[in-house]
């Protein structure tokens, strides 16, 4: 398995390089891995056809695999050594500027009046000695963002933070892992490192890698179970947040209250809404008027595949002591949308480059349309049936006939038998019913997601709506 995984980050990097694929395929193979093999192979074309048909010595192949896994891991090293120096001057950095370099902190903390330099912070020496140090334990104090990996580890997520004036005393950096453009969102995402102001006006960085800082880090216990609190409001603020926006962009205006979303059909903008939501409306949509009512900046373009400095375009933190932070916009700014892979069959619920949900699917090949869409009817128990054809959970794509709907065929997730919808398993449908709005984009295209399943065992909340059936309408969708 520590071939593939080297391979993998081989061919990641070098896509073109035909024999990297047979040889990534061959060892997937040999772990009992045959969906995998057969894409690597597929990947390897006429590489693949050359070898299997022909004598090659196996030590040749293996010569060949031996240099490319060294290639690898020599890539791996250098970027971890490259992270260390970086982590390391970050860190020198933050002792030797003065207290001016965080927003908002006079300048007079920096020395005393008789000009006697105030000595440094014991959480600053901390922070380079690796000394073990309290966790913050006041939830008001407290705050949290998520950042990518990469950048985490070499302070692009720290530079972004202390542009902002308002960053409380203590924001906690959980990292998401890069997959291609892409970061994915799982559940229980790790502690990366914590950003504290002390009293002195220093902002002190604390890594919670041992290999990264290589030190003993503090106990994070507490740390970790309010991330979890944190991430699992963020998805609900992320469904409230899309709706309104897309209950505006139909109606004209925002919705006047929660109830607005959640009427009868053909009106359910939502599925339904959790306690959560409830509590979050007024100020959400209160940030949500502000926002209209501010001029906003133009953003600077970035390349999609670029690195991300915090999340790609989501770059908030959100307190873990409030349901939205203040009146600042929730961490997922940018609306949900769902993105289709005709060639990996999966279904992703994104929002900007962040996987919240990526799903296996079934499709029906040429037969499944490309283009964009977007979520037009959502119906609970199509045709008046839970286990008919269209399963539980039907969502049209725009005035068309094709929709993502549940089936009463389950082994066809993974397969192309739809005469062109997408089907989904029904605990998969009905997640999925419970967070897009209507309104919501679709987009189907070939080869733009990762292979990787996102799905939490915990699922958002998706009890059966009221009054979102459609008694009226038999539906004929292309399934």
């Amino acid at each position: 398995m520590k071939n593939s995984q080297h391979l993998k980050a081989y061919v990641q990097m070098h896509p073109d390089n035909k024999m990297a694929w047979y040889l990534l395929g061959k060892e997937y193979y040999k772990n009992g891995q045959f969906g995998k093999a057969n894409y690597c192979y597929n990947q390897a074309g006429e590489v693949y056809e050359a070898f299997e048909h022909s004598k090659v010595p196996a030590d040749m192949l293996q010569q060949y695999e031996e240099g490319l896994l060294q290639s690898a891991r020599e890539r791996q090293t250098s970027r971890l050594r490259k992270r260390r120096v970086l982590l390391a001057l970050m860190l020198l950095l933050l002792l030797l500027i003065p207290a001016a370099v965080a927003p908002g902190v006079p300048q007079e903390n920096a020395e005393t009046p008789a000009g006697e330099r105030v000595n440094d912070p014991p959480a600053a020496l901390a922070a380079v000695t690796g000394e073990k140090q309290e966790s913050p334990r006041d939830p008001e104090s407290l705050d949290f963002t998520a950042v990518a990996a990469d950048a985490a580890a070499g302070g692009q997520g720290l530079a972004s933070l202390l542009q902002q004036t308002k960053t409380p005393s203590v924001t906690a950096l959980l990292s998401m892992r890069r997959s291609g453009q892409w970061l994915l969102w799982h559940k229980g995402l790790p502690l990366a490192a914590t950003l504290a102001k002390t009293g002195e006006g220093r902002v002190v960085y604390q890594s919670y890698d041992p290999a990264a800082c290589e030190c003993q880090p503090p106990d994070a216990a507490d740390i970790k179970q309010q991330a979890g609190k944190w991430q699992k409001r963020q998805e609900e603020l992320a469904v409230l947040w899309s709706a309104m926006r897309a209950y505006k962009s139909s109606k004209g205006a925002l919705p006047g209250s929660v109830q607005d979303l959640v009427k009868p059909f053909p009106a359910n903008v939502l599925g339904g809404v959790t306690p959560l939501m409830k509590e979050a409306f007024t100020p959400l949509r209160e940030a949500a008027a502000g926002a209209e009512a501010s001029p906003q900046p133009t953003p600077s373009p970035q390349p999609p595949s670029g690195p991300d400095t915090s999340s790609q375009g989501q770059g908030q933190t959100s307190g873990g002591h409030a349901a939205t932070g203040g009146e600042a916009k929730p961490f997922f700014a940018a609306p949900l949308k769902i993105i289709v892979d005709k060639q990996k069959h999966r279904l992703a619920v994104t929002s900007g480059r962040i996987i919240l949900r990526n799903y296996a699917v079934g499709l029906g090949g040429d037969k499944t349309p490309e283009g964009e869409f977007v979520i037009k009817d959502k119906v609970v128990n199509p045709n008046g049936r839970d286990n008919g054809e269209f399963g539980s959970r039907g969502m049209q794509l725009s005035d068309s006939n094709y929709a993502i709907h549940g089936t009463n065929e389950p082994d066809s997730i993974g397969k192309d038998e739809s005469l062109g919808c997408i089907r989904m398993s029904r605990k998969d449908v009905e997640e999925l019913f419970a967070m897009v709005p209507m309104g919501t984009a679709v987009q189907i295209g070939t080869g733009v997601l990762p292979e990787e399943l996102v799905v939490p065992e915990e699922r958002f909340p998706s009890d059966s709506p009221r009054d979102q059936t459609n008694p009226h309408k038999v539906y004929h969708w292309l399934h």
